[in-house]
C-alpha cells in the first residue's frame, strides 16, 4: 500500500499502524500550494477515502511552516489564458474540499504558520492539534488579494475574522488553544505523538460509524436546518449506523465487557 504513494513529488505518505496515513506537505521551501501539491493532495485523499485498510489521517507540513498559502510565483505560470483562473479556483477549491469530504477523519498537525490556503485546509480538516510554533492568518491583503476568509469563519467570530483579513494579524497558538480552535497546543517535539494518539484512538473506533459520523456532521453544517430538521436528519443516519455489523458488535462487546473488533461494515 505505501509503494501506491511512491510517485508523489510535493506530498510524503506514510502508513502508520497501519490503519493511519500520515500526509506532509513537502513543497520547499514553505509549502506554497503549487498546482502539484494540490492535485496530489486530491489524488491521495481520494484514494484513501476507498482504502478499507486506512481508518485515519494525519495532516502536517514538512519544516517549519505548515502552508504559507498560495503559489504566488507559480500562479502566472498557470494563469495565462482566458478561463485560466476560473480552473485555477475550481482547482483549489477541490483541494480544501477533498480535506473535508474525506471518507477517514482528518487530524491537522499543525506544525508552523498555515495562512492564507493553509488556513482553509486546516478548517477542512476535522480535529486540529496545534504545536506551539502554530498560528493562522490571512495574510493576503498584503499582497492585494483574498483567500481563505469563508474558512477562517468556520473557526473565529466575526469581529476576529475582519482583524485577521485587514490587518494579516496571525492567531498564535496559545491563543488559539485558549478560544478553543485547537483541542491541543503541545510543545513542538509533541506534535506529532500527540496527534498520532488523536488518530489512533479515532482508528480504533468503528471505521462505518466514523465515516458515517463525519458525513452526518458535514451535512448538519451545509443543512442550515432548524434543529428539529438537523436532529431528525440525525436520528435517521444513526438507524443505518444501528443496522451495521459494526454497531451489533459494539453491542455485543458493551455487554459482554470485552473490546470490540470491527470489520467495517
Amino acid at each position: 500500500m505505501q509503494d501506491s504513494f511512491a510517485s508523489l513529488a510535493e506530498l510524503q505518505v506514510h502508513i502508520v499502524d497501519q490503519h493511519i496515513a500520515v500526509l506532509t506537505l513537502d513543497s520547499p521551501p514553505v509549502n506554497a500550494l503549487t498546482r502539484r501539491l494540490n492535485d496530489e493532495l486530491i489524488w491521495a485523499l481520494d484514494r484513501i477515502s476507498e482504502l478499507d485498510e486506512l481508518r485515519a489521517v494525519v495532516l502536517t507540513g514538512a519544516g517549519k511552516i505548515f502552508c504559507a498559502g498560495a503559489d504566488l510565483k507559480g500562479r502566472a505560470e498557470v494563469i495565462k489564458e482566458p478561463g485560466d483562473l476560473r480552473a485555477h479556483s475550481r482547482r483549489t477549491r477541490e483541494c480544501f474540499h477533498a480535506i473535508r469530504e474525506c471518507a477517514k477523519p482528518v487530524v491537522a498537525a499543525i506544525n508552523g504558520a498555515a495562512l492564507g490556503s493553509g488556513l482553509a485546509m486546516v478548517a477542512s480538516s476535522d480535529v486540529l492539534i496545534a504545536s506551539e510554533r502554530a498560528s493562522l492568518g490571512l495574510p493576503e491583503v498584503d499582497v492585494g488579494l483574498l483567500g481563505g476568509c469563508s474558512h477562517a469563519m468556520r473557526l473565529f467570530g466575526h469581529s476576529r475574522v475582519r482583524r485577521m483579513m485587514l490587518t494579516g494579524w496571525r492567531v498564535p497558538a496559545d491563543e488559539l488553544y485558549r478560544t478553543g480552535v485547537v483541542e491541543v497546543c503541545t510543545p513542538h517535539d509533541e506534535l506529532m505523538p500527540t496527534a498520532l494518539e488523536m488518530a489512533r484512538t479515532i482508528a480504533a473506533k468503528s471505521p462505518v460509524s466514523t465515516r458515517m459520523g463525519k458525513h452526518t456532521l458535514n451535512t448538519l453544517e451545509d443543512m442550515g436546518a432548524s434543529l428539529r430538521d438537523g436532529y431528525r436528519y440525525e436520528q435517521d443516519m444513526t438507524a443505518q449506523i444501528g443496522q451495521t455489523a459494526d454497531a451489533k458488535e459494539a453491542q455485543a462487546a458493551f455487554r459482554e465487557k470485552r473490546a470490540p473488533v470491527f470489520i467495517g461494515r
